[in-house]
């Protein structure tokens, strides 16, 4: 992640280096969550898993904006985020797989997993959890004025949460350097925001507390990372939390399990084909003549390359030992 004093000017174009940047992070997470789907497929993956495809942009055009002290938290949907923050791929791809290996050492699986080397603190399973402990991550970095800011995700089902608010409160009362990152992919679990929200302009969810927000087009990394300079500029100036409504997309169901029946073959076949995040800047990097084909098909050979390693790694690493039930339980102060 960038210091902010290394961000380019407001209003900048992105350069060709950052715009390449950016599209490999995006393919990155989209060859490894392919991956994954896999591995569960083939029985080696338990328990719930949730794919970022779709909603590459996002994480990828927030963590560009971000500082060296930032914090991150998100939700279960979280395999995109650990990449971007820097976290190793065969690490997370071995604690999907229920290894010793894994950064939770293999006790945490898809949804529960954290590096505080990396400022990754989950990862939670409880729908809407991660908004009161990341709000306490922005009371941290008050606290111990280190210019950080929390990036908190969640996702338009969990907006409307009770504690949500309540977080809210606090982090206006107290201008916490807080940037609520709202992942709105329109169906929650399975419903659409339209029968689930009643309104739905879900920046507009903090006015009540005087927390400033706004929409964007969260499938174009660069209108992610502009969004993402205000937001973040806002809160590590002092002037306390502001909320971002990514309007995303994901291409497969809430979980592995869920078939997604709630929407058409053609509404997803449409987003894919006019609004995918890697093929839009794909197209805008070849039209400009920032890369060529050729660049491109071996960049990919070289994520796939990553993520076949992680996969070897995952597979191969032990399951942890019996003893690892007693461990991590409790600390003794």
């Amino acid at each position: 992640m960038a210091t902010p004093a290394k961000r380019k000017a407001k209003g900048a174009e992105p350069s060709a280096a950052q715009l390449n940047r950016w599209y490999r992070d995006m393919l990155l997470i989209r060859r490894f969550e392919e991956k994954a789907g896999q591995l569960y497929g083939m029985g080696l993956i338990g328990g719930f898993c949730h794919l970022y495809i779709g909603q590459e942009a996002v994480v990828v055009g927030m963590q560009s904006a971000a500082g060296d002290t930032d914090s991150v938290i998100t939700s279960y949907r979280d395999h995109g985020q650990m990449l971007v923050c820097g976290m190793d791929p065969k690490g997370v791809m071995a604690e999907l797989t229920g290894r010793s290996g894994g950064y939770s050492r293999g006790k945490g699986g898809s949804m529960h997993m954290f590096s505080r080397e990396k400022r990754f603190y989950g990862g939670h399973g409880i729908v809407g959890a991660q908004v009161p402990i990341g709000t306490g991550l922005g009371f941290a970095h008050k606290y111990s004025s280190d210019n950080g800011v929390c990036h908190v995700y969640l996702g338009d089902g969990a907006l409307n949460q009770g504690q949500v608010y309540e977080s809210f409160n606090m982090a206006a009362l107290w201008k916490l350097p807080v940037v609520y990152v709202i992942e709105n992919n329109k169906y929650a679990m399975g419903t659409s925001s339209e029968r689930h929200a009643a309104g739905t302009e879900l920046f507009k969810r903090g006015s009540a507390y005087g927390i400033p927000g706004e929409a964007v087009d969260g499938m174009s990394v660069e209108a992610v990372h502009e969004a993402a300079l205000r937001a973040l500029d806002h809160a590590r100036s002092g002037e306390g939390p502001y909320i971002l409504e990514m309007k995303t997309y994901r291409y497969r169901g809430h979980s592995m399990s869920d078939p997604a029946k709630y929407r058409t073959k053609e509404e997803v076949t449409k987003m894919r084909e006019q609004h995918d995040p890697i093929d839009t800047l794909k197209a805008k990097m070849l039209a400009a003549g920032m890369t060529d084909e050729a660049t491109l098909k071996e960049l990919d050979r070289e994520v796939k390359a990553i993520v076949t390693e992680a996969a070897e790694f995952a597979q191969s690493s032990p399951e942890p030992d019996a003893s690892e039930l007693w461990t991590d339980v409790l600390i003794e102060a």
